[in-house]
């Protein structure tokens, strides 16, 4: 097997696991309010995400920052909560410039994501040789994955809207609290670890 697939492998698992449900919970509601007509959107939200993710993975990794493990879980725990609560609040969907302000929130929430990732993979990559092509597969992996769970959604989204009716406020606003609901449980959780 290539380098390159082990690292691909490696970041497409991260997303696609149970145990990145904070990560699932951040994409869900970071996409919830978008349909198939929205991939344009769609995909640049989560490109942003990624290049955020990337940026601070990249430079984890390099060891130009570190940053306590339970502070960072911790706050990716916060982008959660932050996202829903923007769902719940959001009644009349995007304008231009809340279109423009969600891309920079998923590009700065990616930035904290990354750090979470950094720790583990920093253990399996090091600082060896082909650190670059290592990082690079490890996020066209993670991009990946994310676009095959967003496309799961959108035909979650499409088969409640549009085939069973259900009103998109409602929807909407029972999905994000949720996410708020299980992401609060989680900050409880969390913020024991860090104080």
């Amino acid at each position: 097997m290539s380098q390159f697939s082990i690292y691909f492998q490696l970041g497409f698992h991260h997303i696609l696991n149970w145990g990145a449900l904070d990560h699932i919970l951040f994409i869900i509601a970071l996409c919830l309010r978008n349909q198939f007509s929205d991939w344009k959107r769609v995909l640049f939200l989560v490109t942003a995400f990624t290049i955020g993710h990337t940026i601070t993975l990249a430079i984890s990794l390099l060891d130009i920052i570190s940053f306590s493990k339970n502070w960072v879980e911790f706050l990716i725990v916060l982008t959660i909560i932050i996202t829903s609560l923007q769902n719940v609040f959001n009644k009349k969907g995007y304008s231009k410039n809340k279109l423009n302000a969600m891309y920079w929130f998923a590009l700065f929430f990616g930035l904290i994501h990354g750090l979470a990732f950094s720790t583990d993979l920093k253990s399996i990559i090091g600082n060896g040789d082909g650190l670059i092509i290592k990082l690079f597969a490890a996020n066209i992996g993670i991009e990946s994955a994310q676009l095959i769970f967003v496309f799961i959604l959108l035909v979650i989204n499409f088969i409640s809207l549009s085939l069973i009716k259900i009103n998109k406020r409602e929807y909407t606003l029972f999905i994000s609290s949720a996410i708020f609901g299980i992401a609060l449980y989680l900050a409880s959780l969390k913020i024991s670890l860090v104080l």
